[in-house]
């Protein structure tokens, strides 16, 4: 078994899990998430604690390090939630959420609608925040690299989309 799937997990209030089979289902105040395990992962629920276990059949340490990190972050999803943050730098950058959709000005002929996908909200607190929202970790880190990928940051000035946390490189302009 792995080092990280030696460890438990702890269950915050309001979240029970149940396991049937292979299946795994997290429920929470924010949701409910569902995991389908792999051969030779087995879970043990003791009250407000899961442990992940390596059946001696198949031994599989990889796959139950990954299986606990992903337990982990569903239990955090549906209780609290994940939030990722991006900033727009750049004279004329705007970003404004309506319903389901984000449109974005980024010095396009163009304006770019993003549609969130199902789980997802956004916020912008001023015209160059955005603040995604949602349960699912990886759902959410993919809806912030796709509005990324329109403008990332270019290294010259700084200029494009950026995760709030991220420092930018910048090179030195071509000298006469």
């Amino acid at each position: 078994m792995s080092r990280i799937a030696k460890y438990p997990i702890e269950l915050p209030k309001g979240v029970e899990i149940k396991v049937d089979g292979q299946e795994v289902t997290v429920k929470g105040s924010k949701g409910q998430m569902a995991l389908t395990l792999n051969d030779g992962i087995e879970l043990a629920v003791e009250g407000n604690v899961v442990r992940i276990a390596d059946s001696s059949i198949e031994r599989n340490a990889a796959m139950s390090g990954t299986t606990r990190a992903l337990l982990a972050n569903m239990t955090q999803g549906v209780s609290a939630g994940f939030e990722r943050k991006l900033e727009l730098v750049g004279v004329g950058y705007r970003a404004q959420a309506q319903g389901k959709n984000l449109n974005l000005t980024l010095g396009f002929s163009h304006p770019v609608v993003y549609e969130l996908p199902e789980g997802i909200t956004a916020e912008t607190p001023s015209q160059t925040e955005i603040i995604l929202k949602g349960s699912d970790k990886q759902v959410l880190g993919q809806a912030a690299a796709e509005i990324r990928a329109y403008r990332p940051p270019e290294p010259y000035k700084g200029k494009g989309v950026r995760y709030a946390d991220e420092y930018v490189r910048r090179k030195e302009a071509k000298k006469k």
